[in-house]
């Protein structure tokens, strides 16, 4: 198998697009055509974890965290992050990240998240914004089915849960035709008038390019007119963080021992208990103390994620329980979303989820 077929599969559950502005997901180490047998999954990237894939013939290590976060000017082995690219390099061993995107859409990190904590009614806590487009083209009536056909392929249409959606109306389009052009109906230097059906549809910011390409290829005119507006509305199913529901309301120390169990926290630290139970959780994968103000208002009894800073904590207010159980907890399944995400599409390529336990921070109890 070739790396770029799993960087395919993985993308189109998590596109590149939805990563924050500060990542680096993607193909960081390796070439996307590199023939490959086996996998490691994984949180981080350390010299251990190369190891382990040397160990056990991995071609391709898949991280949450991007080994190369900022830019490089040189690759001496002078600390862990140029050895690790050293080694990788030396062996054969191409790295790929799948970070932000991946904690920003359903089905990736605070799902996997709120699966265990078996949250029902779940939602995306701070929906993606400005990533829409409005899409209107102007068709040939007796072509528009085909049009709208190729748009939908492409990935146009989708609001929510529904799929190939769009708004179609009648009318007359007017053309006139000059010397060097080929047109489809009417003739040269002549104006003419074309039943036509103006089109409208929806499509998200990164797939902008194929869609249009798509149009273009499946229109008759030689000159096709379409505009692209921006939309200030929402991604309902894309975005940072996630909401849901308790089955049973739970006692505050109750279900923060549960989650002390779960994701065998060495300690949680919390804010000043409410006296009322738990119903309503929102959870955030890593560093989500940004998202604080969010989880309130959507009204979230207890809001679990990791790395809170001192003074971030007297934000609760009284209004919420914060339960920050550290980073590298707050992901640890990762690895397993990894591999149901690749076996779901590959279910005979070797996968190995990775042994070492790459969280940095220790604790003494």
């Amino acid at each position: 198998m070739v790396i770029q077929e799993i960087i395919t599969h993985l993308e189109s559950f998590a596109p590149l697009a939805y990563q924050e502005s500060y990542d680096n997901s993607g193909l960081l180490v390796g070439h996307p055509l590199q023939q490959i047998n086996k996998a490691l999954l994984t949180i981080d990237v350390t010299e251990a974890v190369i190891d382990e894939a040397i160990e056990h013939g991995c071609g391709l290590i898949i991280a949450h965290h991007p080994i190369i976060f900022k830019g490089m000017k040189r690759l001496n082995g002078y600390n862990e992050v140029e050895r690790c690219l050293i080694k990788a390099i030396k062996n054969d061993i191409a790295i790929y990240a799948a970070h932000t995107n991946l904690d920003s859409v359903t089905g990736g990190v605070n799902s996997k998240i709120a699966e265990k904590l078996k949250l029902t009614n779940c939602g995306i806590l701070s929906p993606a914004k400005e990533q829409l487009f409005k899409l209107v083209t102007f068709v040939p009536t007796e072509s528009a089915e085909q049009v709208r056909r190729a748009m939908f392929d492409a990935g146009a249409g989708h609001i929510g849960h529904y799929d190939r959606c769009s708004y179609n109306g009648n009318g007359t389009g007017t053309f006139r035709a000059n010397d060097g052009t080929h047109p489809f109906f009417g003739n040269i230097g002549q104006e003419h008038h074309e039943k036509e059906t103006r089109i409208e549809t929806i499509l998200p910011r990164h797939l902008k390019n194929k869609v249009v390409k798509a149009l273009q290829n499946a229109h008759p005119y030689e000159e096709v007119a379409y505009d692209i507006y921006p939309l200030a509305n929402e991604m309902p199913h894309v975005g940072i963080g996630m909401v849901g529901e308790l089955a049973q309301p739970a006692d505050e120390k109750e279900f923060l021992a549960v989650i002390k169990k779960l994701f065998n926290c060495q300690v949680i630290k919390y804010t000043n208990l409410l006296g009322k139970k738990i119903q309503k959780v929102a959870v955030c994968g890593g560093s989500g103390s940004f998202l604080l103000a969010d989880a309130i208002r959507a009204g979230a009894d207890i809001f679990i994620t990791g790395d809170f800073k001192y003074h971030n904590y007297f934000d609760a207010e009284g209004k919420i329980l914060i339960a920050d159980i550290g980073h590298f907890e707050s992901e640890q399944f990762t690895k397993e979303l990894f591999y149901e995400i690749v076996i779901k599409k590959f279910p005979t390529f070797a996968l190995r989820l990775s042994d070492v336990k790459t969280n940095p921070i220790f604790y003494f109890c």
